[in-house]
C-alpha cells in the first residue's frame, strides 16, 4: 500500500532545509547503493556523518514520527537510513529494488520527501511498479510518498533544473503488508465510530480487535 503525506513539512521548514544544504558537502550517490543498483544510479547525496545532514535527518524523522497517517499506516518500529539526494544534469536512478536491510534495519517501506516544487525541474518523477500499473509521483515541496520497499522503482532523468529530495526507510512493527492494512482499516473504523458516538460499545469492540491483532502480529 502506497500513501502520501500531504504535507509532511511546512513551507518554512522546506525553505530552511533548502538553505542549509545549498553549500553543503555533496558526494557521489553510488556509495550508498547495492552492487547491482550502482550501475543505474547517477545522483549526489549529502554526507550522513556530518552537518547539516545529521541534524536535518533528525528533524525529518521527528516529523514522520509525529504524523498521524504514517503512524497508523506504517506502524513504524525504526526509521533509518535517512539521506538527502540531489539530481540534475541528466542524472537519474534506474529501475531497481531496495536492499532488504539498510543501516541495520529491515526495509518494509521506503519514503521520498520532495523538497523542490515540481516546476523547479523537468523530469525526475519517482515511478513505482505495481500490479495495477506504474504509479508516478512528483509532489509539491514538503509532501512525501511512502511505498513498499520491495517494489521495483526508479527516478526519471532530470533534464533541467535540480531535484532535491529526502529518502529513507521504515521497519514496521508488523512485517506483513496485508496485516498492516487490516490494522489501518480497523484504526480508521475506530476513529470514525468515536467521532460519531464517543466511547460506545461498538468502538470498544473495534478497539479491542485492533489492539489484540497488533499485539499478535507485532515482531
Amino acid at each position: 500500500m502506497s500513501f502520501c503525506l500531504e504535507p509532511l513539512l511546512t513551507r518554512e521548514k522546506v525553505k530552511a532545509i533548502q538553505t542549509a544544504v545549498e553549500s553543503a558537502d555533496w558526494q557521489n550517490g553510488i556509495g550508498t547503493a547495492g552492487w547491482h543498483a550502482r550501475t543505474v544510479k547517477r545522483n549526489l547525496q549529502l554526507r550522513r556523518d556530518a552537518e547539516p545532514g545529521q541534524r536535518l535527518a533528525k528533524e525529518v524523522k521527528q516529523a514522520l514520527l509525529a504524523n498521524p497517517l504514517l503512524k497508523a499506516a506504517a506502524l513504524p518500529k525504526h526509521i533509518h537510513g535517512i539521506l538527502f539526494s540531489r539530481t540534475e544534469n541528466g542524472g537519474h536512478y534506474g529501475r531497481h529494488v531496495d536492499e532488504a536491510r539498510m543501516q541495520g534495519g529491515r526495509t518494509d517501506l521506503s519514503f521520498t520527501l520532495f523538497l523542490q516544487e515540481p516546476d523547479h525541474y523537468a523530469g525526475g518523477e519517482l515511478v513505482v511498479e505495481t500490479a495495477f500499473g506504474d504509479q508516478r509521483f512528483k509532489l509539491p515541496a514538503g509532501h512525501a510518498v511512502v511505498y513498499p520497499s520491495g517494489s521495483l522503482h526508479w527516478v526519471e532523468p532530470v533534464t533541467t533544473g535540480s531535484r532535491l529530495v529526502c529518502v529513507g526507510w521504515i521497519e514496521s512493527l508488523v512485517r506483513d503488508p496485508a496485516k498492516r492494512e487490516v490494522l489501518f482499516d480497523l484504526d480508521a473504523a475506530a476513529r470514525s465510530l468515536f467521532a460519531r458516538g464517543g466511547r460506545m460499545a461498538e468502538f470498544d469492540l473495534v478497539s479491542k480487535c485492533h489492539a489484540n491483532l497488533k499485539r499478535m502480529w507485532s515482531g
